[in-house]
């Protein structure tokens, strides 16, 4: 009899461990809004000293990149949030869809592109997906289920998170926030925490059922408005300022919005799912060069890095950058360059998808650099990176192969060069030094956007 018992309990414990081998993984994209490279209390690069913030407290990103790996150099596929969020979404660049010159199709074409939700249930119909926060369709009114979600906050925008007006030091603007006059601590400023908890919620009843997920949980903070809470607000009033941040409602704000990070790490320690659960951290654009508030700015806010949001230079492109999860290191990092538009490809072969992507697609799997120590490549259809806005934007692009990148201004066919390994600042112009680069890139560039059909043109136009 004992020996039956045993022989069961063998089976029985057998086949856990093969059920729990055989789990598909989860996925989280937890993506901020206009975070600075350098707005965060982490190094996003190790070994630049001047790579996080002078000022703000932000320890659960710290924890998430001591459990995971930092990508140095880390790039949004837009210096602007809506385009950002479509790339992400589709692996494709904004290019393809945002600033394509077929302004009157392209939103129509795009409700049929391949999209992270829709891949995963390709590999596996029990994903279950969600999108919670920021979503931004704008140009078109696509909801997060017509692009394959199960789960959403709808047709959200700025607003929902308290909209863009934060108080001036004249006092004639307010945010959008409940109605309330500014200054005012909230008890969930920008949403936060309802949106950590609806979050976490849909985190646990996924795991009760056994159901592997896909959430992006898209953060109003820390665009404008600044609102913030009182704890943190009294904390930031007494700390230390610094050169490049100083203001106290700001880095209130961002920790708020840290705090809200760690409470989902929290949820899948306790619920013992961490180990079978990759994170990508990541920004929509890099940060603002200015906000509304505080006294004169007197070093950049996002020093060592040029230019910010709406910028073609890093400062606008950017940002803190941290993928974790099974297989990989623990406090590493990786000097790769990775962008949004390699999210897709990479949880689509995380998750299992053996089938060849679309041709069009212009992200890569990073799965042969997180998992090699941050050391490799990462293949994708073409082998650098591009960026590049037009129509409702001023046209500019910029394009990046290994170290050199070059920027365009299309209105004055202005080109500049740089070598990122030696001048991050990009303070240095290589263009008259290396005119066979700046030929080279160009026509790179040229010939990706004719294929692409983007627009390279200035117009104001409601779509």
């Amino acid at each position: 009899m004992r020996t039956i018992i045993l022989i069961s309990l063998f089976f029985f414990s057998y086949g856990n461990a093969q059920k729990v081998n055989q789990r598909k993984p989860n996925f989280i994209v937890i993506l901020t809004d206009d975070q600075s490279w350098v707005g965060t209390s982490f190094l996003a690069d190790p070994n630049d000293p001047r790579s996080k913030s002078d000022y703000y407290q932000t320890p659960n990103m710290e924890r998430l990149a001591r459990g995971g790996m930092r990508m140095t150099n880390g790039y949004a596929p837009a210096p602007f949030c809506s385009p950002t969020r479509k790339s992400i979404l589709t692996g494709l660049t904004p290019a393809k869809h945002e600033y394509q010159k077929d302004r009157k199709n392209w939103t129509k074409v795009f409700r049929r592109e391949l999209t992270i939700p829709k891949i995963l249930k390709k590999v596996d119909p029990n994903y279950v997906t969600a999108h919670f926060g920021k979503w931004d369709a704008r140009y078109d009114n696509f909801t997060p289920e017509e692009m394959g979600y199960d789960f959403s906050d709808g047709l959200t925008s700025n607003n929902t998170g308290g909209g863009k007006k934060t108080l001036t030091n004249k006092g004639k603007e307010i945010p959008f926030v409940m109605g309330e006059q500014w200054p005012k601590a909230y008890n969930d400023p920008k949403l936060i925490f309802s949106l950590t908890k609806k979050s976490n919620n849909f985190i646990e009843e996924q795991t009760q059922n056994n159901k592997p997920f896909f959430i992006q949980i898209s953060h109003y903070a820390v665009h404008l408005a600044v609102t913030y809470s009182q704890k943190n607000i009294n904390k930031y009033k007494e700390a230390e300022k610094g050169q490049k941040h100083f203001v106290p409602e700001f880095a209130a704000m961002t920790e708020d919005m840290d705090e809200g990070i760690g409470m989902i790490l929290d949820k899948l320690s306790s619920l013992g799912i961490a180990d079978n659960t990759y994170i990508i951290f990541l920004s929509d654009n890099g940060g603002r060069t200015a906000i509304p508030i505080g006294p004169e700015q007197k070093e950049a806010r996002n020093f060592p890095l040029r230019g910010g949001k709406g910028s073609m230079y890093e400062g606008g492109l950017r940002v803190p950058f941290i993928v974790s999860g099974p297989g990989i290191s623990e406090n590493t990092y990786s000097n790769v360059p990775v962008t949004g538009l390699d999210i897709l490809p990479t949880i689509a072969r995380l998750a299992g998808y053996e089938d060849p992507f679309p041709k069009k697609l212009d992200g890569g799997n990073m799965a042969s650099v997180i998992h090699n120590n941050g050391k490799g490549i990462i293949n994708r259809n073409r082998p650098f990176l591009i960026f590049h806005q037009a129509a409702n934007r001023k046209p500019t692009s910029a394009i990046r192969l290994e170290n050199f990148k070059l920027v365009k201004d299309w209105r004055y066919n202005n080109l500049e060069l740089f070598d990122l390994a030696n001048d991050i600042e990009e303070k240095n112009d290589l263009s008259k030094k290396m005119p066979e680069v700046v030929k080279k890139l160009d026509k790179a560039l040229i010939q990706f956007l004719e294929e692409a059909n983007a627009e390279t043109k200035f117009f104001h136009k409601k779509y």
